[in-house]
C-alpha cells in the first residue's frame, strides 16, 4: 500500500523528532483495536492515556507511533515520532493535509439532527464521481475532526466533514481547521438544551460553522427552520452565498412533490433551478427535506446533479439511524418475520416525532393465520434537555403519529412522564433502563410486527436492538436487510 504520509512530511508538519527505522505510514489511527498495517498510531490522552497502548499498537503492525514520551516497555529506537503534545501535533497534521488537498471541494455539515446521515449520503453520491474522503462514524469533535483531516489523501476530489458540539465555542475552531467551501446546517432544534438554556444559543453555536468557510463559499441553510433568518444574516455578514432549502416558494432548493410509501418516497424537487426526480429509501418528510440539502451541496461542489439524484436513490440509512431489517422468528418461515427500524443512535423531540412518523407509515403484515401485526415503539430518554426534559417528553404523547402506534415500551426517568400520559391500551411496559426493558420487548414481539427503537445514545437503546436481532441468531440467514 502506498504511503499516506512519508517520514519527512510528518516531521515537517508536526515539528517532531523521528526515531527508528521507518519511511512512512499508510494511515492514521488512535485505536489499537482497529489499527492497520503500517499506520501511524497517535497516543492521545482522553479517557485513557494512549501511551499505555503504544507497545500493543506496534505489535499489531503500526508503522510508527506519535508520542510525547517514550512509553514504558517501548525501546528508544522504536519507530516513534516524538512531539510536545500529540493532540496539537494531530491538529497540525490535519492542517497540512487540508493544505495539500488544494484541489478538493470541501463540505462541512452540522445541525441538531440528521448531520451524520447527511454526511454519509453526500459521501456515497460523491464517491461515484470522484475520489471522496469523509468522516467515519461520528468523528465530529475536537479529536475526530483533525483525525479525519489527517487521513485525507492529497488527491481527493471531494471531502465531507461532520462537525458537532455540546457547548458554545466548540464548532468555531473545528471549522477553521476544515476550511470548507460549503457549510450545511441541517436544522436547529432543542438539542443539548440543558447546556444552553435557550434555543437561540443553539442557533448561534451552529452558526459558528460559517466562520471557517472559504471566501466566496456557500452556506446551505434550512429555510423551513425558524432560525433561518439568524443563520442567513450571519452568513451574509461573512460574505457567503446563502443557499436555502425547504418547502417554501422562496427556497433555492425546493420540495415540489413528496409521495410517501411504507418504506420509501418519490420526490420531485427544484435544486438551484434544475428539476430532479428522486426515489428515497426512507418515507418521512424530514428525510425528503434533508435530500434537498444533500443535492444542493453536491451541485455546489461541482458534481453532476442527475447522477447524484440517482445515487441518492441507492443510499440507505445506517445502523442506529433508520436502518430497516426483516428478522424471522422462525428461520425457515418467511411469514414469521417482523420489521425492525433501528433509530437507536440518538434522539431529540423533533427526531422522535419524525421516527414515529416513519413507524406510522410502516405496514405491519398478517400471518397465514390472519393475525395482524402491530406498530410498536420502544423509546428511551432524550438527554441534555435541562429543566425542560419532563415537559418535552410528555409532549411526545401528543404527537399525531403516535396515534397510529399500537404499543409503546419506554425506559428512563424522563420517559416515565411520556409513558404515563399514554392511554392504558397503548402501554407496553416502562422500566428504568434499557437492559431491563429489552427482555420484555423481546418477549412481546410476534410475526408481522413493525418495531421502532429510538433514544439518546446515553440511553443505550442499542441494547434493545441487539436483543431483537438475537431472535434471528438461530439462523443468520434469517436476517435480511431491507
Amino acid at each position: 500500500m502506498s504511503s499516506l504520509w512519508d517520514r519527512e512530511a510528518l516531521v515537517a508538519a508536526t515539528g517532531g523528532t523521528a526515531s527508528g527505522n521507518w519511511s512512512g505510514v499508510t494511515g492514521v489511527s488512535i485505536d489499537t483495536r482497529t489499527v492497520a498495517q503500517d499506520e501511524l498510531f497517535v497516543a492521545l490522552k482522553d479517557a485513557r492515556d494512549g501511551h499505555d497502548f503504544v507497545g500493543a499498537a506496534l505489535t499489531s503492525g503500526a508503522g510508527a507511533a506519535l508520542v510525547s514520551r517514550v512509553p514504558e516497555g517501548v525501546a528508544p529506537d522504536a519507530p516513534l515520532l516524538r512531539v510536545d503534545d500529540p493532540l496539537r501535533a494531530l491538529e497540525a497534521l490535519g492542517t497540512a493535509a487540508r493544505d495539500r488537498a488544494s484541489d478538493a471541494r470541501i463540505i462541512a455539515v452540522t445541525g441538531s439532527a440528521g448531520k451524520t446521515s447527511t454526511k454519509d449520503a453526500l459521501a456515497t453520491i460523491l464517491s461515484e464521481q470522484g475520489s471522496t474522503h469523509a468522516s467515519v462514524k461520528s468523528y465530529n469533535n475536537h479529536w475526530g475532526v483533525p483525525l479525519t483531516l489527517a487521513r485525507m489523501p492529497g488527491d481527493a476530489r471531494f471531502g465531507v466533514f461532520e462537525i458537532g458540539m455540546n457547548h458554545a465555542g466548540e464548532i468555531a475552531p473545528l471549522t477553521r481547521f476544515v476550511r470548507p467551501h460549503i457549510a450545511v446546517i441541517t436544522n436547529v432544534l432543542p438539542v443539548h438544551l440543558g447546556n444552553f438554556g435557550a434555543e437561540s444559543g443553539i442557533a448561534s453555536a451552529k452558526a459558528e460553522i460559517l466562520e471557517g468557510v472559504a471566501p466566496g463559499g456557500h452556506a446551505v441553510l434550512n429555510r423551513d427552520n425558524p432560525w433561518f433568518d439568524l443563520l442567513a444574516t450571519k452568513a451574509a455578514a461573512l460574505g457567503l452565498d446563502v443557499v436555502s432549502f425547504g418547502s417554501t416558494a422562496e427556497a433555492s432548493a425546493r420540495l415540489l412533490k413528496h409521495v410517501q410509501k411504507p418504506d420509501s418516497a418519490s420526490v420531485e424537487a427544484d435544486i438551484l433551478g434544475e428539476r430532479v426526480l428522486i426515489k428515497l429509501n426512507a418515507a418521512a418528510r424530514h428525510q425528503a427535506i434533508n435530500a434537498l440539502a444533500i443535492l444542493s451541496a453536491a451541485k455546489l461542489a461541482g458534481a453532476d446533479l442527475a447522477r447524484c439524484a440517482l445515487g441518492l436513490g441507492r443510499w440507505k440509512p445506517g445502523d442506529g439511524r433508520g436502518a430497516r431489517r426483516a428478522i424471522r422468528l422462525d428461520p425457515i418461515d418467511p411469514a414469521s418475520a417482523f420489521l425492525l427500524i433501528d433509530e437507536s443512535y440518538n434522539a431529540n423531540p423533533a427526531s422522535v416525532a419524525a421516527a414515529l412518523e416513519t413507524l406510522s407509515l410502516a405496514q405491519p403484515t398478517r400471518t397465514p393465520t390472519g393475525r395482524a401485526g402491530r406498530r410498536i415503539a420502544v423509546l428511551g430518554d432524550m438527554l441534555e434537555l435541562g429543566d425542560a426534559a419532563d415537559r418535552l417528553h410528555r409532549q411526545i404523547a401528543d404527537v399525531s403519529a403516535i396515534g397510529s402506534v399500537d404499543l409503546v415500551f419506554a425506559c428512563g426517568p424522563h420517559c416515565k412522564t411520556l409513558y404515563d400520559a399514554l392511554p392504558k391500551a397503548r402501554q407496553g411496559a416502562w422500566m428504568r433502563d434499557s437492559a431491563t426493558l429489552a427482555p420484555l420487548v423481546k418477549q412481546e414481539i410476534r410475526a408481522g410486527d413493525a418495531v421502532m427503537v429510538k433514544g439518546s445514545l446515553g440511553s443505550a437503546m442499542a441494547t434493545v436492538v441487539t436483543a431483537l436481532e438475537s431472535l434471528a441468531n438461530a439462523n443468520p440467514k434469517g436476517r435480511k436487510s431491507l
